[in-house]
């Protein structure tokens, strides 16, 4: 095991350590991030960096966070696990493994589908985003 995945083990939880360092999947319905609608941006556990904004997110009823969109430009792989084809979706920064993302999000916000683990995510809310050094994203929220 690298230094870093070590460092990894021993700072995330179980959990996000299983889905972010060896592309696992979450239950669905479980996150705490599921029903989570309150105005912020979502982040990679691992590196810090910003994902998704809430104004994004939406309530997809499939058990997982769901965005219309990303941030930033996520790293895409083709995935054929599970007798299905599929796109992978990871940070580009931390390389964690996210979810997937599906053509079948609402046609108003774009049409995509970002299925995201909230083991993968923490959350970063409005208020607390210029003390944690996330002000670059405030124009998100602004009317």
């Amino acid at each position: 095991m690298t230094d870093r995945k070590k460092e990894l083990k021993e700072t995330l939880s179980d959990l996000s350590y299983y889905v972010t360092q060896e592309n696992g999947t979450e239950r669905p319905f479980t996150s705490e991030y599921n029903d989570l609608f309150e105005d912020g941006i979502y982040v990679d556990i691992v590196s810090g960096e910003a994902l998704y904004s809430s104004r994004d997110k939406f309530d997809a009823g499939c058990g997982w966070p769901s965005f219309s969109r990303s941030l930033v430009d996520l790293v895409n792989i083709k995935d054929h696990s599970h007798g299905m084809i599929r796109t992978e979706i990871r940070s580009p920064k931390a390389d964690s493994h996210l979810g997937h993302v599906f053509p079948d999000g609402p046609v108003e916000m774009g049409g995509l589908r970002h299925c995201v683990n909230g083991a993968a995510l923490k959350f970063i809310p409005l208020g607390n985003m210029e003390k944690l050094g996330y002000n670059q994203w405030f124009f998100l929220f602004e009317e």
